[in-house]
């Protein structure tokens, strides 16, 4: 179904969904050879607008030699000509009135009288047209770009996934809709018909985006038998049941946890809150206590009916030792520290319960880009830490040009590890609104950060909250925020905002098991972001996104018969 469109004024559309009606997708196919498969989204509103279009294969000429031809009317007569001409495009027009008159009159001359090459038919662009990219009239080189595919030429990481988080402020505002919108927004996220996430965060305990901060064994007092230890209410009222009705749609959905804060009995500073450290040192009880409470939490799902992939062994450690009034649900550890935890404590206690390294993904770091090769060189290089660790995760907040390359650093260090983005949003800090419908520019953050990650080893992207409210909450900590799904419980709809359709380029072409390959792009321009890759089914992906002022041209190169493309 197509999308319903509604413009909140802030660039873009968003896509609404009621009790009546919500977009969707055609389940994916691969193409025919010869055949690229379009998906486009732009800001003029199309959202994975589908398109189709061949190109020839020239590999079967062979010979240079000259050719005889030889004309005989009255053996076949076929086609009337019907014409020849050009497009009347906008930016043609517009480049016609930068000049004087007399060479616009010149122009027009020289295509459609005697004296010039006789064009008799014009194309007119309606207001959307199937290859519509933007405003290209800043544009001033308007040179071709060649894109040359090669996997002989080099092969890169495999994709682990794409998803979202299951706070508990996504369950709450999913709870508030019908049950059918619930199954839906249930649907647009993990189904065919959907975005095909396959991914799927879970906070350990409470996180700011609680209605009230809480671990699982807030009794305030020494418990190292973890005796108290229970799920809250969020985990069996919002995370689980959404969880298994997505794993219902999704079978291949998997889910990992991460830590805000453990119980504050066992923090140097009984709070929560405000950052605080483990007490004591790694190999001391309460490190063996907290590692024995993730082991609790992953007991306590799979006893629900959830098993968890992977664990990040704590959310931003590093920002809440640099901030020491972190004002949400939180603790400190420095990398060194972290290592340490991990070989004498950690490691150890998930490999007994059954949670090894062959078992459960055990990721290290969970915070900015900025400081993973430090967080690679303390622990990948520290073989009794190492050998518990599967990868490193890492946030988006402060990505910049530059600390891009930290995670080929990253890759250098433990090239059999996986790299995995796990979280983002867009936080408009300091504002007083949070929450833009619509927003054009969010949906570029976004694809850009997601296709320049891929290019540097990264193996999957997984969002923040996959619902809030139109505040952009609940959030005990007021850290409201922006969400791919905005729930208004009060007219019973959600809207899809144009990062949802972001998410979904790559959550849903590039299934687990796809690999990067080499591609060269000429000449380069920082206007074209690109990135291709094989699937496991054998379908090639190619990503572009083309950011103002945009390229006027593509030619795709490659040696690949099955080739499924999108721009954005």
């Amino acid at each position: 179904q197509p999308c319903i469109q509604r413009d909140y004024g802030y660039g873009s559309t968003v896509c609404v969904c009621n009790l009546t009606h919500c977009d969707d997708f055609d389940a994916l196919k691969i193409t025919a050879k010869g055949v690229v498969t379009v998906f486009e989204t732009s800001k003029s509103g199309d959202r994975l607008e589908k398109t189709e279009f061949k190109f020839g294969d020239n590999s079967g000429f062979k010979a240079n030699k000259a050719q005889t031809i030889t004309i005989d009317k009255s053996k076949g007569v076929y086609q009337k000509i019907v014409g020849f001409g050009g497009a009347f495009t906008d930016s043609a027009g517009l480049n016609m009135k930068t000049l004087p008159e007399k060479l616009q009159n010149r122009i027009i001359s020289d295509y459609f009288s005697k004296s010039g090459i006789e064009y008799n038919l014009g194309r007119i662009p309606k207001e959307k047209t199937e290859f519509k990219f933007g405003d290209n009239s800043g544009f001033k080189a308007n040179k071709a770009q060649t894109i040359t595919i090669d996997k002989s030429k080099g092969v890169y990481q495999k994709i682990v996934g794409f998803g979202g988080a299951f706070t508990d402020a996504a369950g709450l505002n999913i709870k508030t809709l019908p049950e059918k919108l619930q199954n839906r927004i249930i649907s647009d996220y993990f189904s065919k018909s959907g975005i095909e996430y396959n991914l799927g965060r879970i906070p350990i305990g409470g996180s700011d985006f609680s209605t009230h901060a809480y671990s699982y064994d807030d009794n305030n007092k020494d418990d190292f038998d973890l005796k108290h230890f229970s799920l809250a209410e969020e985990d069996l009222d919002y995370k689980i049941p959404i969880i298994k009705k997505a794993k219902q749609i999704n079978s291949d959905l998997r889910v990992f946890g991460s830590p805000w804060s453990p119980p504050a009995w066992m923090k140097n500073n009984s709070e929560l809150n405000h950052g605080g450290y483990l007490i004591g040192e790694p190999g001391g009880k309460y490190y063996k206590a907290f590692a024995n409470y993730i082991v609790k939490f992953l007991d306590s799902y799979k006893a629900s009916g959830v098993p968890v992939w992977g664990i990040t062994i704590e959310n931003e450690p590093y920002a809440a030792s640099l901030l020491p009034n972190f004002p949400w649900n939180s603790l400190s550890f420095t990398p060194e520290l972290e290592r340490d935890f991990i070989k004498k404590d950690l490691g150890p206690t998930l490999e007994a319960a059954g949670y090894g390294v062959n078992t459960t993904q055990l990721m290290i770091c969970d915070d900015q880009r900025e400081w993973v090769p430090t967080w690679a060189n303390t622990i990948y290089t520290d073989k009794d830490a190492a050998k518990y660790v599967s990868g490193l995760a890492f946030h988006w907040y402060i990505n910049t040009d530059k600390n891009v390359l930290n995670l080929d650093v990253v890759h250098n260090t433990d090239p059999s590890k996986f790299i995995l983005s796990t979280e983002a949003c867009e936080d408009y800090r300091g504002k007083e609104q949070h929450v833009f419908l619509g927003s054009w520019q969010t949906f570029e953050r976004y694809a850009k950060d997601i296709i320049v990650d891929l290019n540097h080893w990264t193996s999957g992207w997984v969002d923040w909250n996959m619902a809030l409210d139109t505040e952009g909450g609940p959030n005990w900590a007021k850290n409201f925020v922006d969400a791919p799904v905005i729930v208004n419980a009060t007219s019973q709809e959600y809207y899809k905002n144009p990062i949802f359709y972001a998410m979904g380029h790559y959550s849903k072409f590039l299934t687990p098991g796809s690999q990067r390959v080499f591609q060269t792009q000429e000449p380069s321009v920082d206007t074209l972001l690109s990135t291709t890759f094989v699937r496991p089914d054998g379908g090639t992906v190619f990503f572009a996104q083309l950011g103002p002022p945009s390229v006027s041209n593509a030619i795709f190169q490659s040696t690949q018969p099955d080739v499924q493309c999108f721009k954005s």
